[in-house]
């Protein structure tokens, strides 16, 4: 089929790969619309619907055969250890499975040093991976008795195995299977036979499905070609890698900061663009409904797994951090930093570093990813700093109309979130250690500047001076809490805290 797309890729300057993907986004929404049709009394038929789809995506459309199989495989691997192994261990041999399996692709990718541009089957497969390790500990929560688990694991639990052709249909399902958004096995079921809808039915439909799904989709179809165009006409110009060439370092330091920032935004345009793009596509399908709003109307922000406004003009890091890759959040939440935390103990620095390690392997082995994982460790614990030490000063009295001073608190921290965003996120975007130092450099280690001089500030005895002067003034600073929607990187707070707490045991 790649003559379908050769002469649409040369004519926008694309790759063939990039058209093909979209390609396959768009024609899942349509297909969306089909799939929603079948009824929930033939689930067998929805399950097949799903198969057969994505079979369509990576064999013709993406010539992907052999990373088709290799998923088969993972899928099926999963299927047979989640059946047969009986011991708790059973999810920890999952995860070494699949991620195991994913790594050596992503080792692959590395070794033919193949660019973004280059569609191959680790995307899929991160994706994969996050549903069958769901899967496993969703499986190994329903063995387990009910009051020895939290709220999302009692909802999300399995007590009864699917049969072979439910585990295809929810490992396969063709709206998230190239690039997101992932979802547990209970989310897809309710789906299949409809009670994701139950008591929910609308006055003008004969079926449980509420009005209003297609006017969303739509919409975030709409939006997810407007992100796509701003990403092909201005991408050319506009690249994190520009910051590494001659050219940029001809500009004046001022234009350099303002062309980098812009930069920033173009790239992160193409994710928003297939988020928003399959966002569309599952709402489609009936994926992603929350019930209604104050007027009525129908939402539908289950499937959602980026908030653009939330990350382009954020009131702090903490919501920006919040409001990206959403999905991939939660399954590190529950599937890695309550896990791997030993029962009735808080998670702690071995929570937290575990949590890291793993988000950084299942992205990939570039260096890139690791300074950025990194350096969000120290970002983190200087917004931590912030929050509980300036903040409270700002806050009006509770009823109290916002004040100037809290606006401006808030337009400061959106100013200075896209500026740390953009420095950190730049290795990621640049993927060696080489190119990412030099772009750092080029950008007169700004970042490193403003998050150690704040960390100095406080280490030095500004948390000390702030803290006493809250007290003073009646001012009482807020605990701080770990969002649920986002597990974040190990902060240095924790990592001290930890360490001083293993030397008291060590002690005694």
């Amino acid at each position: 089929m790649d003559a379908l797309f050769v002469p649409l890729a040369s004519a926008i300057g694309a790759s063939v790969d990039q058209i093909k993907l979209i390609s396959c986004l768009l024609i899942a929404c349509p297909l969306g619309s089909l799939f929603i049709r079948i009824p929930a009394s033939q689930p067998n038929l929805k399950h097949l619907f799903n198969l057969l789809v994505s079979v369509f995506f990576f064999i013709p459309v993406l010539n992907l055969s052999w990373g088709f199989v290799q998923l088969l495989g993972s899928v099926l691997g999963t299927y047979y250890i989640a059946a047969n192994v009986k011991g708790s261990n059973m999810p920890w041999i999952v995860f070494a499975f699949v991620m195991g399996h994913l790594t050596v692709n992503h080792v692959i990718r590395a070794f033919y040093n193949l660019s973004y541009e280059t569609f191959e089957v680790t995307g899929p497969q991160m994706v994969l991976t996050m549903k069958l390790t769901t899967f496993a500990w969703n499986v190994w929560d329903g063995r387990t008795a009910p009051e020895n688990l939290d709220k999302w694991q009692l909802q999300k639990r399995v007590t009864k195995y699917p049969t072979l052709l439910e585990f295809l249909g929810y490992s396969f399902y063709f709206p998230g299977v190239l690039v997101g958004p992932y979802l547990d096995y209970a989310s897809y079921i309710s789906l299949i036979d409809e009670s994701l809808f139950e008591g929910k039915r609308s006055p003008s439909s004969t079926r449980s499905i509420p009005d209003g799904r297609k006017r969303v989709a739509y919409r975030k179809m709409l939006t997810g070609l407007v992100f796509l165009g701003i990403f092909v006409v201005l991408s050319p110009s506009f690249y994190y890698a520009i910051v590494i060439t001659p050219w940029f370092m001809t500009q004046g330091f001022l234009y350099r900061m303002v062309y980098f920032q812009l930069s920033g935004f173009i790239e992160r345009s193409k994710y928003y663009a297939i988020w928003t793009l399959t966002e569309g596509a599952s709402i489609l399908t009936g994926l992603g409904f929350t019930g209604y709003g104050p007027s009525g109307e129908s939402t539908w922000e289950g499937a959602a797994n980026v908030k653009v406004l939330e990350i382009e003009l954020p009131s702090n890091f903490k919501v920006l951090l919040d409001s990206w890759n959403i999905n991939t959040n939660i399954w590190l939440r529950e599937c890695i930093y309550k896990r791997v935390t030993p029962k009735g103990k808080k998670p702690g620095f071995r929570s937290s570093m575990l949590t890291f390690a793993t988000s950084a392997f299942w992205h990939g082995i570039a260096t890139g990813y690791y300074l950025t994982f990194f350096f969000g460790g120290f970002i983190t614990t200087a917004g931590r700093l912030c929050r509980a030490n300036l903040r409270p000063f700002v806050l009006p009295p509770p009823g109290a109309p916002t004040t100037v001073t809290k606006r401006s608190y808030d337009l400061t921290g959106t100013f200075v979130s896209i500026l740390i965003l953009n420095y950190v996120a730049a290795p990621f975007m640049l993927l060696n250690f080489t190119d990412s130092i030099e772009a750092w450099r080029r950008l007169h280690w700004y970042g490193f500047w403003m998050i150690g001089s704040t960390l100095a500030f406080f280490w030095l005895g500004g948390s000390t001076f702030l803290k006493a002067l809250q007290k003073k003034e009646g001012k009482i600073a807020e605990k701080a809490v770990t969002p649920e929607s986002h597990v974040m990187p190990p902060s240095l707070d924790d990592m001290a805290e930890e360490l001083k707490e293993l030397q008291h045991r060590m002690k005694e």
